[in-house]
């Protein structure tokens, strides 16, 4: 029987695209977990969205603060219905791949890449519970390889390019999941800037299709405008 309530855990949604996502999720008739290192900003958001959310404390690079936060959802749902794994950084001085630093790669791989499988991996069992368990990777078209690259933040791009990756695992390993991965384009937030060429709305509307309108069956898949684009 599936589930009467649904629920969502979206990482890295106190703010910018991750907080439309979970706004827009609460409205929907979802229960929401916003996800956040920051407590006081993820507070912020939950009053923001009102009833429907839930803070919860988790930061997708630390494998502790993942495991406890799988224990205190399980205190307070039986299941999961979405993850969207959304968290994720572009760390200072990113800029030339010729320069950059063991400590600039391995701090954006742990979080953009490392992290939503770890995430994955820790959520997967209440995940299961769902009748219809989908998992959301948000990633860049910076990530694509089909075109080539043109030099930006040329180590938050291979974070991404791995991120599909990492999609295309889980997929096969989750058969009964929906897991894809998304562009949301070039959207006006902290990270993308004020001109960027997307509200937050639009950045998050493949995302939100993902969660809650595509059909279960496709999965393993890297979409943008919710129409499949290679990688």
């Amino acid at each position: 029987m599936p589930k009467s309530e649904k629920i969502a855990l979206v990482t890295g949604a106190n703010k910018g695209i991750g907080f439309e996502v979970a706004r827009q999720l609460a409205a929907k008739g979802f229960r929401v977990f916003v996800g956040a290192r920051n407590e006081k900003a993820g507070h912020a958001a939950v009053r923001k969205i009102g009833p429907a959310a839930t803070f919860l404390k988790i930061d997708v690079s630390d494998h502790v603060s993942i495991r406890e936060a799988v224990a205190e959802l399980a205190k307070m749902v039986d299941h999961l219905d979405v993850l969207v794994n959304n968290a994720g950084i572009i760390v200072d001085g990113d800029d030339a791949i010729l320069k950059a630093t063991p400590d600039q790669f391995e701090t954006t791989m742990r979080t953009n890449t490392l992290g939503p499988l770890m995430v994955a991996q820790a959520f997967q069992p209440v995940l299961a519970r769902s009748s219809a368990p989908r998992i959301v990777n948000v990633s860049s078209s910076g990530g694509q390889l089909h075109d080539g690259a043109d030099g930006w933040s040329p180590v938050y791009c291979i974070s991404k390019t791995a991120l599909n990756g990492v999609t295309s695992q889980l997929a096969a390993a989750l058969p009964k999941f929906a897991v894809n991965s998304v562009c949301p384009g070039w959207v006006r937030t902290d990270m993308g800037g004020a001109n960027a060429t997307r509200s937050v709305e639009e950045g998050a509307d493949g995302i939100i299709w993902l969660a809650a309108g595509a059909p279960q069956n496709l999965t393993g898949k890297f979409l943008q405008d919710r129409k499949v684009i290679p990688w």
